[in-house]
């Protein structure tokens, strides 16, 4: 991994991995995206393995199966909305359990977390003047991919309770900055149809035989 940006042991303490599986996955049928297999493990443990390295602790964001998750070795959260809220209520679970200061957020159907994403997504706060960091892909924004701090729970809390969903109205209630991933596309194939499975499956295939 030479040239990658590394996090210290110091900075790594401060940092409580997400994972997000808690979605209805209509695309899918209705089944648990996380526990679809993909190369011999549940989808969600590619994620999982590789944000693993780069943070403190790690959380799995997940509304049903809980003691199929809590195999892949992480405490599992829950929304305290109900009905499925997406992303943001995620979140918040994830930011009412932690015991660190700050959060990053990767979604269960994107398994190839590159292995610098946290290192880089930390390079980019100020002390004291960013609370989210959200990659970009080049393309479009990527919320899902976010370093948040603790501190924004009150207010996503306060947003949520308005009823509002939105990703992307929500950050322009907060200091934030992005940082572009436009060198790393992979990281953003996710799985929302049983070909993105397929073709994610074929990637990592490949992939492997790479470093083979």
């Amino acid at each position: 991994m030479s040239g990658l940006l590394v996090l210290d042991e110091q900075d790594k303490a401060l940092i409580t991995g997400l994972l997000l599986a808690g979605g209805r996955a209509r695309r899918m049928g209705g089944e648990d995206k996380g526990l679809l297999p993909l190369a011999g493990q549940p989808l969600a443990a590619w994620a999982l393995k590789n944000l693993s390295a780069q943070v403190d602790s790690l959380l799995i964001s997940a509304n049903r199966n809980h003691e199929r998750y809590r195999e892949l070795g992480a405490e599992v959260v829950s929304d305290t909305l109900g009905d499925f809220s997406g992303p943001l209520a995620g979140f918040a679970a994830g930011l009412a359990q932690i015991q660190t200061p700050w959060l990053v957020t990767v979604p269960c159907d994107s398994p190839l977390v590159v292995p610098d994403y946290v290192s880089r997504l930390w390079a980019a706060i100020e002390p004291g003047g960013i609370d989210a960091v959200v990659a970009h892909d080049g393309n479009r924004l990527q919320p899902v991919f976010s370093l948040l701090r603790r501190d924004v729970l009150g207010d996503l809390e306060a947003f949520l309770d308005l009823g509002e969903r939105k990703i992307d109205l929500w950050l322009e209630r907060l200091s934030w900055c992005i940082v572009d991933f436009s060198d790393a596309p992979d990281m953003f194939l996710n799985v929302n149809t049983p070909e993105d499975l397929a073709r994610v499956e074929a990637r990592i295939t490949a992939i492997s035989d790479i470093d083979a």
